[in-house]
């Protein structure tokens, strides 16, 4: 943990970026009922109940020292969604930075 806390610590260097990568499923709800309006006396009411719509999948990458994020959704979550992604950003916003650890950085 300790070295992990060390890299995001490193000064900022646009060569080498400290890039975070998460991803988290999620559940999609419909509401089976519409809201009772707010009036001048009660707010507005909700009911509580709710129909299942379907899974996503939400994919972030961000860099803290830059302040870049970027969120995809993806309406599936397997190996080649992951892939992709990491993929689309590697060839895209980071494709000229150096892939190795061999290069330039010496492996934790």
């Amino acid at each position: 943990m300790e070295e992990v806390l060390a890299t995001y610590a490193t000064p900022y260097d646009s060569a080498r970026p400290v890039v975070c990568m998460d991803e988290q499923p999620v559940q999609l709800l419909k509401e089976t009922r519409s809201p009772i309006p707010g009036t001048s006396r009660r707010p507005k009411r909700v009911d509580y109940e709710y129909e299942r719509a379907g899974t996503a999948n939400i994919v972030m990458f961000t860099e803290p020292l830059a302040g870049w994020r970027e969120v995809t959704v993806r309406g599936t979550r397997t190996r080649l969604d992951w892939a992709d992604e990491s993929a689309r950003l590697l060839e895209g916003r980071y494709a000229k930075c150096p892939k190795a650890w061999g290069q330039n950085r010496s492996r934790p």
